[in-house]
């Protein structure tokens, strides 16, 4: 599966290729904005304190980052590679694709709850952003792949696809409620459940 970059305004090494400073400069600072988001939500990440925390000037992360939504979006796509690399590191081994397009979704549930703070205000931001993001296609490859066992990316048009972004769906909406402390992830995952065997076909 390859996921479509998302674009941050980080300026690019000559050539086109990143630089390896340039690469540990930026990780830098997308770790110093997620650590602040995780104790103080989006208020947190003012930009001139996530370039004292990265160690970088101002100017510098406004070249990588011309605004906080682009940071933001930034630390979701990094969560996005963490939930990826689990998944291939060890994948779902339930035994029908609801079933395992739910376990994508509890993994990345269990994976933004070790920072409540840092999931509201991601969720939060992204919800009430007009920035386009491709994270919604990207958590629905995952669980296509992951339920399907297919590798090459399923087609757009693809009615599977259709049916398992739904799924995601509901789980945003779990997830809100979950930040509001009206759910909890043993109800979440009994709902997901009870989505996906009615989305999902077990011959996906």
């Amino acid at each position: 599966m390859t996921a479509e970059p998302v674009t941050t305004g980080e300026p690019a090494a000559p050539g086109g290729a990143r630089s390896r400073s340039q690469h540990q400069r930026r990780r830098r600072i997308v770790q110093a904005a997620a650590a602040l988001a995780s104790r103080g939500g989006v208020e947190a990440m003012q930009m001139r304190t996530v370039a004292e925390r990265a160690g970088v000037a101002l100017g510098t992360l406004y070249r990588y980052f011309p605004s906080k939504m682009d940071l933001v979006v930034a630390v979701v796509s990094e969560e996005l590679d963490l939930l990826q690399t689990s998944i291939e590191r060890r994948p779902p081994s339930t035994d029908t694709p609801p079933a395992r397009a739910v376990d994508v979704l509890m993994r990345a549930t269990r994976g933004l709850m070790r920072e409540p703070e840092l999931a509201e205000a991601l969720i939060r931001s992204l919800l009430l952003s007009d920035v386009k993001t491709n994270f919604g296609d990207r958590l629905t490859n995952l669980m296509l792949h992951a339920a399907t066992g297919t590798e090459p990316p399923i087609p757009q048009n693809d009615p599977r696809r259709t049916l398992v972004r739904s799924l995601g769906s509901i789980w945003i909406m779990e997830m809100i409620e979950m930040l509001r402390g009206h759910t909890t992830t043993e109800e979440i995952q009994s709902r997901l459940e009870t989505a996906a065997q009615r989305l999902i076909p077990d011959d996906l």
